[in-house]
């Protein structure tokens, strides 16, 4: 299922291809957060235009609305979005124990099962490693995440080694859970959708390790960076990452969850790191954000078109840029769009920021 080619002299950059019933994907690659089945104020013909290759929707999200009996009735969430190509499904632990560790009164977490309100309406729900599992399969994604304890980065570290336990605990729930609806479903072969352990254990290395070499035990197709890749600070964990990367075994997907700006996905990378998600692109075009190619270290700089200066900036809004609307339709103009809440300019603003991620990503996979 993931082959790697050939690898960037002088780093641990990894170019492979992973294979799946809706495409290949050649690594490294970034998918846009699709959390509850779209990716705001875009369009499938948009994301493929500007060169999308997967995306990522939530188990959480998705199962409170619009429900798995709707999205099974349409034939899975690939028919219920019309989206052709792969999809990757989150877990949802990450936003159950956001919600929980947020507000207390929104739930508890038992190492059987997390018991949680729907934010939605208050209405009471169960979800254990079992359950997400069915879920995920009911959805019909390309990849799967296990069900984990994802805890905060001001957790201590006897609460990250409870964390941790359960992750593994769970872990092995999910994969004999996966063994059954592969059987139950007579899924082989590329039908098979692929797993991924999740590795926790905050930014205490010894803990990494340990839930690294019990997930490795278990056996799943890639392993995952587990919670934020930053500290209670929001210091980058750059250490703590490599050394998790190198904790597993080279032939296995490595999956940087939640990451990121582009200067942190350059040097994930560069660290062995294989697919990235994040919500920044589409976030910071809905908020005026463009980013842009440049050169200097970083290799982008931003611009904020609420600014006033741009009101008169006739400049296209991006000349290099695939997309017609974006090297036509001027920086003044964009400008006055977002000045009126016009969604069109968070959709040109977001069409941008996922072109520039998308030529981000192709320059890595370059040879050099």
């Amino acid at each position: 299922m993931f082959k790697i080619n050939n690898a960037r002299r002088g780093t641990k950059l990894r170019r492979g291809d992973i294979r799946t019933a809706h495409g290949v994907l050649p690594t490294p690659f970034f998918m846009p957060d699709a959390t509850r089945g779209f990716v705001k104020l875009t369009n499938n013909e948009d994301l493929i235009r500007v060169g999308i290759s997967a995306l990522v929707v939530n188990t959480f999200h998705l199962y409170l609305q619009p429900g798995t009996k709707v999205i099974k009735k349409a034939g899975g969430i690939h028919q219920f979005m019309n989206w052709n190509k792969p999809l990757l499904s989150d877990s949802g632990g990450f936003q159950v124990f956001s919600l929980i560790h947020k507000n207390s009164q929104m739930g508890k977490i038992t190492d059987e099962k997390v018991i949680f309100k729907s934010p939605l309406d208050g209405s009471r729900h169960e979800i254990s490693p079992e359950k997400s599992i069915q879920i995920q399969f009911d959805l019909g994604t390309d990849l799967m995440v296990c069900f984990d304890d994802c805890p905060p980065n001001d957790f201590d570290r006897d609460q990250l080694i409870i964390a941790v336990d359960r992750t593994i605990a769970w872990a092995k729930r999910c994969k004999a859970e996966y063994g059954r609806q592969i059987k139950k479903r007579k899924l082989t072969g590329i039908k098979k959708p692929l797993l991924f352990g999740v590795i926790q254990g905050g930014a205490e290395l010894d803990l990494r390790q340990k839930c690294a070499e019990e997930l490795v035990k278990i056996g799943f197709d890639g392993y995952g960076f587990g919670a934020r890749p930053v500290d209670k600070d929001g210091n980058f964990l750059a250490e703590v990452l490599q050394y998790t990367a190198d904790l597993i075994p080279p032939k296995a997907i490595r999956f940087a969850l939640g990451i990121g700006t582009p200067e942190d996905i350059k040097r994930c990378a560069d660290m062995g790191w294989d697919i990235f998600d994040c919500v920044i692109p589409t976030r910071e075009g809905r908020h005026g954000r463009l980013l842009m190619a440049k050169k200097g270290n970083l290799g982008y700089e931003q611009l904020n078109v609420n600014n006033a200066r741009f009101e008169g900036d006739f400049r296209v809004i991006n000349a290099s840029s695939a997309i017609m609307s974006l090297k036509s339709q001027t920086r003044a103009y964009l400008h006055h769009l977002f000045r009126l809440n016009e969604p069109l300019g968070q959709n040109l603003a977001s069409l941008n920021n996922l072109e520039f991620y998308m030529k981000l990503m192709r320059g890595l996979r370059k040879d050099k």
